[in-house]
């Protein structure tokens, strides 16, 4: 799993009021909602961080002999 790191974030009332609403829209914490938006929003502008091997785990390829 990858490190999580806590970080502050000042933000307007307003905005986090609405990022709120969504977030329970969505049946998530305002946490993941936020980083929902900002994945989304990274993966979109084609800067997604790359996963590691070890987050990716991936089944061995069955093979015809």
């Amino acid at each position: 799993m990858a490190e999580r790191k806590p970080f502050l974030l000042r933000i307007d009332s307003g905005v986090l009021d609405a990022v709120q609403r969504w977030a329970n829209d969505d049946l998530r914490s305002l946490n993941a909602q936020i980083e929902f938006v900002l994945r989304d929003a990274l993966r979109r502008a084609g800067r997604a961080p790359r996963s590691r091997p070890d987050e990716t785990a991936q089944e061995p390829e069955d093979r015809e002999t």
